[in-house]
């Protein structure tokens, strides 16, 4: 008998939904899980009579009782309050949806999976289980769907339009396995704890993943294993991290704290001291974002008022945050500025994957700074060994010397601009290797690179860098020319 195609919700099938990131998208992959369930699942499912292709409005009517708020710009705490349907799907805990009498899970056996799989505190996955996964704006929903046609479920048709697919095209969930409750095996476990130890400084949860795979490694070894030389560790991975441990658990801190924000539906707003010299530091209110590890450094990306006062994006490095712990400030405090309440109540709030789109259009880490086209040129026999068949950026990208001034002709505006850079050209050789892409002006990370480059590297625009360059290696002859 062919296997179902929407198995119970165990943690293998919310991991796979996950994308590999549950312990932060847990309550995300349990509502991707039962929109599968209602477009694939047991029949009459929707992909049987949906509008081909159908659009949000068409399943948010049969998702929701007809009583749900439809507008596009409730907030999250609005949609339960206005629903005056207690049956709704916005009113069902997490808890109610997974353990159905239908599904056959056990909860006890579940949580220990899914603490397993993710690190979560008891008292962290409770708080999910009780909360209510369909009690967010339309928004978030919107964007399910296009989580769901990244994970194969869906075909997106773009402008918002979607169709079901074939039932044989669909990705398989990984069914609930009552004898390992790891998709690991011993041995995998073993390759793998020593990656996981290196880099766990990244994601504090790995601490408790790592202390979970020693048990269940330990709990199924023999007491007094022999020696296996073969197991030797010969791969190791060396990540600079330049905070001392008193510092190290003080980010820890926050970041747990942000990571137990994200799982609250209507998130929140931040506030802390952030040191910005050492004579200065300065209060900053925003909202969080997501975090990155960049250049031995963990940092913030969040919106709000910036530590000059503007509002913009800025990237919060998070041992430069001077208070112990964040204040989270609840939605009604009158500190909170009124444009982000505005966006809260629009359901526009930033969200990820601006940053991730932003950092995809430039070279840069600094996403939200302007962006400058750069041209470079390399000798051949360096570019060879050092850029070819690299990746820098996706917009990095090799130009031969003969399509460099159809090129630049189209994308500088700036006519004297266009003159000088063709000049320049002119005196260089076409045998040698020409790179375009965009980056992010004054950008330390790109900066850093081209140092690294330098003297192969010839930066020739934009041309206030190139301008800089020549200025940083003027100074370099000069210390140089003082030891002769």
């Amino acid at each position: 008998m062919a296997q179902p195609v929407v198995q119970p919700p165990t943690a293998e099938v919310l991991q796979a939904l996950a994308a590999g990131q549950l312990a932060n998208r847990l309550q995300r992959s349990i509502r991707l899980w039962l929109w599968v369930d209602r477009l694939y699942g047991s029949p009459p499912n929707w992909s049987m009579d949906l509008p081909n292709p159908f659009r949000y409005p068409h399943v948010r009517d049969r998702l929701f009782s007809p009583h749900h708020p439809k507008e596009d710009h409730s907030s999250a705490e609005a949609v339960s309050e206005h629903c005056g349907d207690r049956h709704c799907l916005c009113h069902q805990t997490a808890h109610r949806l997974l353990f159905a009498p239908q599904w056959g899970l056990s909860e006890p056996s579940w949580c220990e999976d899914i603490q397993f799989h993710t690190g979560l505190s008891r008292g962290d996955l409770d708080q999910i289980l009780n909360s209510c996964p369909f009690a967010t704006v339309h928004r978030s929903l919107r964007d399910d769907l296009k989580h769901l046609a990244q994970l194969g479920w869906l075909k997106s048709l773009g402008w918002g339009k979607f169709q079901c697919l074939p039932t044989a095209v669909l990705p398989q969930l990984s069914p609930t396995s009552a004898t390992n409750p790891s998709l690991l095996t011993l041995q995998q476990i073993r390759q793998l704890l020593p990656i996981l130890e290196s880099i766990a400084f990244v994601q504090p949860n790995l601490e408790l993943v790592i202390q979970n795979l020693w048990e269940h490694l330990t709990s199924r070894d023999s007491p007094t294993p022999s020696p296996d030389l073969s197991e030797t560790p010969r791969v190791f991975i060396h990540l600079d991290y330049i905070l001392p441990p008193e510092t190290q658990d003080r980010v820890d801190t926050y970041q747990e704290q942000l990571e137990q924000l994200w799982q609250l539906p209507s998130s929140g707003v931040i506030q802390f001291d952030y040191s910005l010299s050492q004579s200065k530091t300065v209060s900053i209110i925003t909202y969080p974002v997501c975090l990155h590890y960049v250049r031995r450094a963990k940092y913030l990306s969040a919106y709000g008022c910036d530590p000059r006062g503007y509002v913009n994006w800025h990237n919060y490095r998070l041992d430069r945050i001077q208070s112990d712990r964040l204040t989270i400030l609840p939605w009604g405090d009158p500190q909170i500025p009124s444009f982000l309440k505005q966006l809260r109540r629009n359901g526009e709030l930033p969200q990820a994957d601006v940053v991730r789109r932003e950092l995809d259009r430039a070279w840069g880490f600094n996403f939200y700074l302007p962006r400058s086209l750069l041209l470079m040129r390399f000798p051949r026999s360096f570019a060879q060994r050092y850029v070819d068949n690299t990746l820098r950026h996706p917009t990095f990208k090799a130009i031969a010397y003969a399509d460099l001034i159809p090129f630049l002709s189209e994308t500088l505006t700036d006519r004297n601009q266009q003159q000088t850079v063709l000049q320049l050209l002119g005196d260089r050789s076409p045998d040698d290797a020409y790179y375009r892409g965009w980056i992010r002006e004054g950008d330390i990370n790109v900066l850093m690179r081209l140092r690294d480059w330098r003297p192969n590297g010839e930066v020739i625009l934009p041309l206030d860098l190139r301008r800089k360059m020549t200025q940083e290696a003027q100074q370099e002859l000069r210390h140089y020319q003082r030891l002769d």
